[in-house]
């Protein structure tokens, strides 16, 4: 039996299949190139020569290619310099915008893709009115997704008392004193899916100080928009939860968002339903209309950078009143809905094939 193989997929070099398809790749001959080009290049350090060397040795797509770039071959160099930095890599026709790391000092540097649309504040401003939810559940599934694999490292630090961060993102319980866990990470996690999912930053008409600490640690959350599809809302919350126990995980999170396969699941049922309502109020004349992030103005103390951060005397971490009835009425609702599954399920996986 003869099978004929498109020469799409040959290497045109050594006339074999490419060892990666997709990537229009062959393994034996980018090796090949990769070692007689050895010589031509060092950085003057044995063991970072030696774990690029093996980079583009075993190298099975281009993106899992590095390179050394001699300093002599950067131009311009400033702190933010993304006009002339256009490198040619494997493939030519998807030029890069870069940024540098360090772009004062002749130290080593790596060149990274360069966030055009700003932080995600910025990027919110300037877009938020153009996503719709199923673009927002794919920003939490990657980021949920990159978390999951980011955060496996023992966080506690009991040498280190300080308090360094942005007040509305740190949990209550490393306000009021607590070694940050992985579980404040999760209520950082949910400050982040409700700007995402609002447009709004946390906190943005009020001072962040030390009363702002005490509001948080006595159970002060930011209210979330009636019209957010509740299994949105209860991961939120859940997520806000001061009984530190409680809270669910990143990788709890991240297969709520990837495994589920069904397109007709209660979470899309709910999406359309929050997609049809921003459409009524954006077509009716009605004085009640959805407030966006380009009507929002910050209060001059409302501090959106790290800084040290000394409260002391912080009472211990509770919900406020209703928080956990709220909660409870939340996770029955959401059983009735889904009785084969109580938990959130959100289907995702359409959106990136």
């Amino acid at each position: 039996m003869h099978i004929s193989i498109s020469h799409k997929y040959i290497c045109p070099e050594c006339n074999q299949e490419y060892t990666n398809i997709y990537y229009g790749w062959c393994k034996p001959c980018n090796s090949k190139h990769f070692q007689n080009d050895l010589n031509k290049w060092t950085s003057g350090n044995d063991k970072i020569d030696k774990f690029i060397q093996d980079a583009q040795l075993n190298a099975n797509r281009n993106w899992d290619v590095i390179e050394w770039i001699p300093y002599d071959r950067f131009k311009d160099v400033k702190q933010i310099d993304i006009e002339n930095q256009q490198w040619k890599r494997y493939r030519e026709e998807e030029e890069k915008e870069v940024a540098l790391k360090n772009p004062e000092t002749h130290s080593y540097m790596m060149v990274l893709d360069y966030a055009t649309d700003g932080n995600l504040r910025e990027y919110l401003k300037n877009n938020f009115n153009n996503i719709n939810w199923l673009q927002k559940l794919y920003y939490l599934w990657d980021l949920s997704s990159r978390l999951s694999k980011l955060i496996g490292a023992n966080l506690n630090s009991p040498e280190k008392k300080n308090i360094f961060g942005v007040l509305p993102y740190i949990a209550p319980e490393v306000l009021s004193g607590d070694e940050y866990t992985k579980a404040a990470d999760i209520y950082s996690f949910g400050i982040i899916v409700y700007e995402i999912v609002t447009g709004f930053p946390p906190y943005p008409d009020i001072p962040h100080d030390k009363n702002l600490a005490m509001k948080i640690c006595n159970g002060l959350r930011q209210k979330i928009p009636f019209h957010t599809p509740k299994l949105i809302t209860r991961m939120i919350m859940r997520c806000w939860d001061a009984r530190v126990t409680h809270r669910p995980t990143f990788k709890e999170y991240e297969d709520y968002f990837y495994e589920a396969k069904n397109k007709d699941s209660e979470i899309v049922i709910q999406i359309k339903k929050a997609e049809e309502f921003s459409e009524n109020q954006e077509s009716t004349n009605t004085t009640t209309t959805i407030t966006t992030p380009l009507d929002n103005q910050t209060h001059p103390q409302a501090i959106y950078t790290s800084r040290l951060l000394d409260y002391s005397n912080l009472l211990k971490p509770k919900n406020e009143e209703n928080f956990e009835r709220e909660l409870v009425e939340l996770t029955k609702s959401m059983s009735n809905l889904c009785p084969s599954n109580s938990d959130l399920i959100i289907h995702i996986s359409f959106l990136i094939q």
